[in-house]
């Protein structure tokens, strides 16, 4: 069985992004022009049986709309953007959890174990994140670690790319400060 999916290559603040729809017009992935490969992956074992087919389009998607005004400023044109995914029904509970974290805003791993209902899957809630195949409209780089630091630990698109992200959504200000005051002396 074979399933088609257009491919658009969108240039961005962080190089350039691979974006893919289904006829439907629904987001199917999102990814990085140096993670191709990754993304060629993770379609295979969220698609087991199916030949993809990325078929190149000069099209303007919607979809491809509005990744361009969230760079330029406007972080809700993601917001409602319809997506399908593979992947099992865990990581799908996950990857919708993802969705409600509203743009400014981080939460732990942990938080998000807790929003799915399993306070004890932490690392399997990593696992999910880090299979994430629409990156940014399903906000993976939201994510923190836990504790008194407030890290920021993985994204698989690159630490830079995370923190551009956390910058540009205002995100990234409050756990400066929030690590700033745990700091004694200052």
């Amino acid at each position: 069985m074979t399933t088609t999916f257009l491919l658009e290559r969108l240039n961005t603040p962080l190089g350039q992004m691979l974006l893919a729809t289904d006829p439907q017009g629904r987001l199917r992935t999102i990814d990085w022009h140096d993670h191709e490969e990754k993304m060629h992956q993770l379609l295979r074992t969220q698609y087991p049986g199916q030949h993809i087919d990325l078929r190149e389009s000069s099209d303007i998607s919607s979809a491809a709309q509005a990744i361009m005004a969230y760079f330029e400023g406007d972080l809700a044109a993601i917001d409602t953007l319809e997506t399908f995914t593979g992947g099992t029904d865990f990581q799908r509970a996950v990857w919708a959890a993802l969705r409600t974290i509203p743009a400014g805003q981080t939460i732990s791993y942990l938080e998000l174990a807790n929003r799915i209902g399993r306070p004890t899957a932490v690392r399997a809630v990593g696992m999910a994140n880090g299979a994430n195949p629409i990156s940014i409209v399903v906000p993976c780089h939201r994510v923190i670690g836990s504790g008194n630091k407030n890290s920021l630990v993985g994204y698989s698109g690159g630490m830079q790319r995370k923190r551009w992200l956390l910058e540009h959504e205002k995100a990234l200000q409050p756990l400066l400060q929030e690590q700033q005051a745990e700091l004694p002396g200052l």
